[in-house]
Order: C-alpha cells, then sequence, then structure tokens
C-alpha cells in the first residue's frame, strides 16, 4: 500500500492557473487592450505593440489575493455573504486602482524615451467589462484550488484514520500472541522438556519481531518469512510427535508485507489442531511468493466437535483481525477462502501485490 505518490498535491490546480494567465490574461486582455488604444500608426507585425501583454499583467495582479488567499479562506470558514460583498467591492475598485498605477507606471516609462517611447501607447480609460470577465475566470481557478485542497485534505483524513486503524489493529495482536506463547511456557515448565531453553530462545526471537519490528508498516518478505519458521519450530517442539512443516519458495526482498499477516491464520491452525489429542495431527504450510503475486497455504487436522451443550471459549480474534487488515491493505485484491473437508481445515490466502 504505497502512499508516496498519493501523497503529493495535484499540479493541476497550478497548470490551470497558469493557463488562465498565459490565455485570458496573456492573449485576451492583450487583444482587448490593442482594440482600445488611441489612433496610433499601424505596425506591421504580428504581434505589435508588446508591451500591452505586460500591462495586462500588471493591471490583473489585483486577482492573485482574492483567488490565491481571500474566496479559500471564506470559503473554508463558510463567510459566504462576506464573501460576496468583498467580492463586489474589491472587483470594483480593486480593479480601477490597480488600473491607475499600472497606467502611471507605463506613462511614466514613456517619458524617458528611447526604447520606452510606444509604452505612451495605453488604452485610455477604465471600464468594468474586464473586472467581470476577471472575477469569472479567476473565480474558477479558485474554485479549482479550493476543490483539489478539499480532496487533498480528505485523503490525509483518510490515510490518517487508515493508519490508526492498522495501529490498532497491531496492538491487539501482541497481546493475543504474548498470551498464547505463555501458555505453551507453561505447558512446557509443567512437563520438564528438554527443549525449554530453545523454545525460551525461539520466543524470545519472535518477541523481539512482535514488539519492535511488527512497528514497520512493511516489511521484506525474507524476514516474516523467518518469523514464521521460527513459529512453526517452536510448535514442533512443544508437539514432537506431530508432523509440522512449512515452506516457502521465491521469497525476495523486493516483495513487501504487512509484518504480522499471516500470524492469524497459523495461530488459527495451531489452535484449533488435532495435535493437541493425537500424536498422529499434523500441521503443513506453504508459502508461494512470484513479482506481484503471493499465495499462503496452511491445513491442518481438526479437533473433534465439541458437545452442542459445551459452552464456547473466548476467542476469534485473530480471524476478524486478518480479515480487517486484508481489506485495509488489499481492498479488491485479495481472496481468502476457508473450508474444511474430512476432518482438514484449509485456509488459502492469495494477495495481489
Amino acid at each position: 500500500m504505497q502512499q508516496q505518490d498519493s501523497d503529493r498535491p495535484s499540479r493541476f490546480p497550478l497548470a490551470f492557473e497558469l493557463l488562465m494567465w498565459a490565455v485570458y490574461v496573456g492573449l485576451y486582455k492583450y487583444s482587448w487592450y490593442l482594440e482600445k488604444l488611441p489612433p496610433h500608426p499601424r505596425v506591421a507585425s504580428d504581434f505589435p505593440y508588446p508591451h500591452l501583454a505586460a500591462f495586462a499583467g500588471l493591471a490583473t495582479l489585483y486577482v492573485v489575493p482574492y483567488y490565491r488567499w481571500l474566496l479559500p479562506l471564506l470559503v473554508r470558514r463558510r463567510r459566504y455573504f462576506m464573501l460576496l460583498t468583498i467580492t463586489l467591492v474589491y472587483f470594483w475598485q480593486g480593479s480601477r486602482l490597480n488600473y491607475e498605477l499600472t497606467t502611471r507606471l507605463f506613462a511614466y516609462l514613456g517619458t524617458l524615451g528611447g526604447s520606452f517611447r510606444n509604452l505612451a501607447l495605453l488604452p485610455p480609460w477604465w471600464n468594468l467589462e474586464l473586472p467581470v470577465i476577471d472575477l469569472i475566470s479567476f473565480g474558477c481557478v479558485a474554485f479549482v484550488r479550493v476543490a483539489f485542497d478539499h480532496e487533498n485534505r480528505r485523503r490525509h483524513l483518510e490515510r490518517d484514520n487508515l493508519a490508526l486503524q492498522l495501529e490498532q489493529l497491531k496492538s491487539q495482536l501482541q497481546p493475543h500472541f504474548l498470551f498464547n506463547t505463555l501458555n505453551s511456557i507453561y505447558g512446557l515448565s509443567l512437563t520438564g522438556s528438554p527443549e525449554t531453553p530453545r523454545f525460551i530462545l525461539l520466543l524470545s526471537e519472535l518477541m523481539r519481531y512482535v514488539l519492535y519490528d511488527s512497528g514497520k508498516e512493511y516489511i521484506a518478505l525474507p524476514e516474516e518469512v523467518v518469523f514464521l519458521e521460527n513459529y512453526f519450530e517452536m510448535e514442533q517442539r512443544r508437539y514432537p510427535s506431530a508432523r509440522i512443516r512449512f515452506t516457502a519458495t521465491g521469497t525476495s526482498d523486493q516483495l513487501q508485507v504487512p509484518p504480522l499477516l499471516l500470524l492469524p491464520l497459523v495461530e488459527n491452525s495451531f489452535k484449533h489442531g488435532r495435535h493437541h489429542l493425537a500424536d498422529a495431527g499434523n500441521v503443513e504450510a506453504t508459502l508461494i511468493a512470484a513479482l506481484g503475486h503471493l499465495q499462503f497455504t496452511i491445513e491442518n487436522d481438526m479437533l473433534p466437535a465439541p458437545p452442542a451443550a459445551s459452552p464456547r471459549r473466548a476467542g476469534g480474534i485473530g480471524l476478524a483481525n486478518i480479515r480487517q487488515r486484508l481489506n485495509l491493505y488489499y481492498p479488491d485484491a485479495h481472496e481468502l477462502l476457508l473450508t474444511e473437508t474430512n476432518g482438514r481445515f484449509r485456509a488459502q490466502l492469495t494477495l495481489h501485490i
């Protein structure tokens, strides 16, 4: 679930703004001012009096504070009546003041003579026609910026909410895993098993991974595989007569997965496997990875069904957790199949990474 590209603000508002300045100000307003010039000798050029383009740009600068700051601020605060009032006054008086200042600047430059001589050819008056078009044109620019800003905020809120949900799910897994492993140590301590030191060492490696490495958003697939291998070895030492196997192929550092994603499926198989009661019970798991594709399958012999009147034990955290995490990490890009056939439980997870 890569976020880098989606976190970048869209460049469309800036491109739209620059296009408005180039097409509307640089071409339309230039042509409009060219037609309003006082009588003057014709110039044999496709682009006569280019200073009018600069004049049009300077005479339009008054709109920048409006569409970049004033309108977004008032819309964000929902001051719509104030926005309407300020807009009318701003474009009526602001455009007039900006026009007069620009005219004086160019008239002064025209008195300097030389290459500035043609600058004296300026539109001789101000009217309300262009400010109205300014309002329509740059009002569109402002609302495009506001719309994209709202979309960007919404996306960041969704991302933050997603991160919070994922952290809650991770924190739910940690005590759940610790509870199960403490039960395992308790079982070994009762029997005085010689495997207890190795078991504790495996447990420390598992807990290091759960407490530290699982804080990352993604982790290299080989690290997750090592964690699962240690988990399977720990269970094999706990049930030496059972057939417990885990194989992984195609793992690569280029493939990354959310840490502890597969743990609930593994814990579920060991929790409900027949090896608790019979030596012949087994748990078998395979992980097959390829570029853009990962499939994890785990099977176990099931425990006999409890009598109908037996009270149900508390649990069910694991499978509910993995379903939620899959929906958050891989929406529409995963498939989890849980089946029971001939006394065997099978879970198969397919991810399109």
